[in-house]
């Protein structure tokens, strides 16, 4: 992908941290980027600042206008110290995914930065019905971040999943670049993550078709063809110097337990038709993918819009 020169944080006037608002300005000034900050007024958003503005001393709440300003006024300084330029946008309507696709559709942000939430009961990330809109739908890669702050030289990792029948590996480059210019931009480094399962062998089981396990020799024969695919994608664009992690497991079990153990801070993947995670994305394989994550996840569109994940 080309370089980041402008970035899109969205922000939420009912939460009380702005972690995007941090992370983005964070990212601009690495990036030598311009940042402009969203904030989009609903019905339901208007009345809970208007409830709790009642209940302050001074028993009517800031226009949203004003306390976007407030809010920029508290990076502006530190991107000014870096000649880097910030912008404040506010708009209203409903339903909320919608305005802000069409507010992103005619931005010239390179990059979308937006909170997730945590649920505390279930200890996962709650993704909520925004999100998953800006999911199926934004075209620029998003970056959905969580309460945590990124290491000193933060660690990413860039799930790849190349097959046999992608010479080029279009979405596993643009996930290399994305990774590879933040890491390089944060003075951060990149692990090549990629997680498979076997395909069950057929078998005939009193004369009826049956499932069997593979082997282990398979088993030693899959796992060489699968790290062989990532040394070959990788060599090709001339990476092979890279940590690589290839192993067999579920993408919901392996990714999310890679990310904890390897204490990783973004989480760098695609999502498109192609991939495994086509087979049971509804509220399924992909959405516990993304929820179980214990990072920030930067998700990367392919450039051929028919590619997307069908949520």
């Amino acid at each position: 992908m080309n370089a980041i020169r402008s970035i899109l944080a969205i922000v939420d006037p009912t939460a009380k941290e702005q972690v995007a608002v941090r992370k983005a300005a964070l990212l601009a000034i690495a990036l030598g980027a311009h940042l402009e900050l969203l904030a989009c007024d609903t019905r339901a958003t208007a009345e809970l600042r208007r409830a709790q503005g009642l209940g302050s001393p001074q028993g009517a709440p800031a226009s949203l206008e004003e306390w976007l300003r407030r809010l920029a006024r508290t990076v502006r300084p530190t991107l000014e110290a870096h000649n880097l330029d910030l912008s404040t946008a506010v708009i209203s309507g409903d339903p909320l995914h919608e305005q802000l696709l069409q507010w992103i559709g005619k931005s010239p942000a390179d990059l979308i930065v937006k909170d997730t939430h945590h649920h505390t009961l279930a200890q996962r990330t709650f993704l909520g019905n925004t999100d998953w809109h800006l999911i199926r739908a934004c075209r620029v890669p998003l970056l959905l971040t969580k309460a945590i702050a990124w290491s000193e030289r933060p660690r990413l990792a860039a799930a790849l999943d190349p097959r046999e029948e992608d010479e080029d590996a279009p979405i596993e480059h643009r996930i290399l670049e994305c990774a590879l210019l933040l890491a390089a931009a944060l003075k951060g480094d990149v692990r090549i993550v990629h997680s498979y399962v076997p395909a069950m062998l057929p078998a005939t089981v009193g004369g009826a078709a049956a499932a069997v396990a593979p082997s282990p020799e398979v088993l030693a024969a899959e796992q060489a063809m699968q790290r062989g695919r990532i040394r070959m994608l990788l060599d090709r664009f001339g990476l092979g110097g890279l940590e690589q992690h290839v192993e067999l497991g579920a993408p919901v079990e392996y990714l999310p337990r890679f990310a904890e153990e390897s204490s990783i801070d973004l989480f760098v993947m695609g999502a498109q038709s192609r991939s495994h995670l086509k087979q049971a994305v509804i509220g399924s394989t992909a959405e516990r993918v993304l929820e179980r994550l214990p990072c920030d996840v930067l998700l990367i569109k392919p450039l051929d819009p028919g590619e997307a994940l069908p949520f």
